[in-house]
């Protein structure tokens, strides 16, 4: 998959080409590395020239057989960023270093809380369209991210406060949205999972006079607020402004059904499908 630009991530094209000097340095061609890992010929061929970028499981299984020492495995995280688009990967990296999480979605559920069949709904219904491979690759990427919703050391802290309409925003058929409602209830009994909420009998809040924001904390207490809106984003760190919409992120959760009645809510929207 190619960036925006048509240019494959030069992280994936470095990994390439260090997995082919690994295996040509342990005498295996392609098909016999593909072999002893148990992946196909196309796969290895793909990574090797960076049309593709390695999972996690690719990496450990050709670690151990081409005794790479760790080195493609330290560059493995990198390879999963750059998985997301770019205007998204400066913010996915804070993500996994955030402590806390709080975010205000009006129009969709959240990506951390989206199902994978709802995910594909969506980014199929991307224009300009994606083509196939960029779907599953976007998809890929975004299943993956979830891990931090259970993620032990730190664990982190996440709320949500979701519009009404968002869960009435059907992404394919009934069943799709069926399912995603029902992930979202699970997602909300995670005991480090908040999920409120915003129904549409609210007349106005504050909410409305701006777009979706998250809300991050790091280990070492910076603070940073991320604003998205058709692939154009920015990373707010300016205190004041953190601080400005960190007031209107309490009143939003304070407008907000409580986290029982939006279980009840989702449930029975549910229920309707």
């Amino acid at each position: 998959m190619a960036n925006e630009n048509g240019e494959r991530p030069a992280i994936w094209v470095g990994y390439g080409k260090l997995l082919k000097l690994f295996r040509e340095r342990a005498g295996l061609t392609q098909q016999q590395l593909a072999e002893s890992v148990d992946y196909s010929y196309e796969l290895v061929a793909s990574v090797e020239q960076g049309r593709r970028p390695a999972k996690a499981a690719f990496t450990e299984a050709v670690e151990s057989v081409l005794d790479a020492d760790g080195t493609l495995r330290t560059l493995q995280p990198q390879v999963e960023l750059a998985k997301f688009p770019a205007f998204f990967q400066n913010f996915a990296l804070l993500e996994t270093e955030a402590v806390s999480r709080f975010s205000y979605d009006p129009l969709l559920i959240p990506g951390l809380l989206q199902t994978e069949e709802y995910a594909r709904g969506l980014l199929e219904a991307h224009y300009p369209p994606l083509d196939d491979e960029a779907v599953e690759q976007h998809v890929s990427a975004r299943m993956a991210r979830q891990a931090l919703l259970t993620r032990k050391k730190p664990p982190l802290a996440l709320a949500f406060v979701i519009e009404e309409a968002a869960l009435r925003r059907a992404a394919g058929v009934a069943s799709v949205m069926k399912g995603q409602l029902e992930g979202l209830r699970d997602c909300g009994q995670l005991r480090n999972v908040d999920v409120q909420i915003m129904p549409t009998t609210r007349p106005t809040h504050s909410g409305l006079n701006g777009g979706p924001m998250v809300f991050l904390e790091t280990s070492d207490h910076r603070q940073a607020v991320y604003l998205e809106s058709h692939g154009i984003s920015t990373l707010v760190f300016d205190r004041a402004r953190v601080s400005e919409l960190s007031l209107c992120y309490g009143m939003l959760r304070a407008r907000a059904l409580s986290t029982e009645d939006s279980a009840a809510l989702i449930d029975r929207l549910a229920g309707e499908l």
